[in-house]
């Protein structure tokens, strides 16, 4: 009696350890499955690509926090910065080197970071953070002509298109998006630029964002030289 107690407790005890391991395999392949592709067109009214557009994609479900790029660089060359438009995470440090041949005095009076940069050439000042939100309209307090843009987002997953107007956002989980467009020159309004987005698990997604509008023939906003603090 006491060998087939024995004999039956082992045996419950390999049925146990089979339904372990196999919930651990469906968890592995549930988690492993799930990265899916985002690739996003942003098109103008005449069926030409957007370039330097800002996209971002926000789960509706939010999974976790934007990951901070440990650095980034805004260069300024020929009058102007380089590149035009940068997207990082907030909390992210940007250094703003000048590899001109003139010195610049970098500003920014964005609500989102307010800051002022002495004048200077080469890499003179430690980067700048920022922390929050925002757009962050930069400027030249010498050249009025320079303008740059820091897109500070909290959207895990971000990015800007190349010349061809395409972004691919790579890795998401499967679920269903909040994906949005920005750019200088997009003259269309900020809610015909948000999308609902869902993203399979395997698959790639595709999305093409088609402008209505004409685009802008220079970057708006500007920044102001009233509120240049003298």
């Amino acid at each position: 009696m006491a060998c087939f107690e024995t004999h039956i407790a082992l045996k419950r005890r390999r049925i146990a350890n089979a339904i372990t391991l196999a919930c651990l395999l469906a968890c592995v392949c549930t988690h492993s499955g799930v990265a899916g592709e985002l690739q996003v067109s942003v098109i103008n009214r005449s069926g030409h690509g957007v370039g330097e557009a800002v996209v971002t994609a926000v789960p509706l479900e939010r999974r976790r926090s934007a990951a901070i790029e440990p650095k980034t660089v805004m260069d300024q060359r020929n009058l102007a910065f380089v590149p035009r438009v940068v997207v990082v995470a907030a909390g992210t440090s940007v250094e703003f080197p000048n590899n001109d041949a003139v010195s610049h005095q970098v500003y920014s009076f964005s609500a989102a970071k307010k800051f002022q940069l002495p004048l200077y050439k080469g890499e003179v000042h430690p980067p700048v953070k920022f922390e929050h939100e925002g757009l962050v309209v930069l400027g030249c307090n010498i050249h009025d002509e320079m303008v740059g843009y820091i897109y500070v987002t909290e959207a895990p997953y971000f990015g800007k298109t190349d010349d061809s107007g395409g972004l691919d956002l790579a890795g998401m989980p499967a679920g269903d998006y909040r994906v949005t467009v920005w750019s200088p020159f997009i003259t269309d309004t900020a809610a015909t630029l948000v999308r609902m987005v869902h993203v399979g698990a395997t698959e790639v997604t595709s999305h093409r964002v088609q402008l209505i509008r004409e685009l802008r023939t220079r970057p708006e906003p500007r920044p102001r030289r009233a509120d240049w603090e003298y």
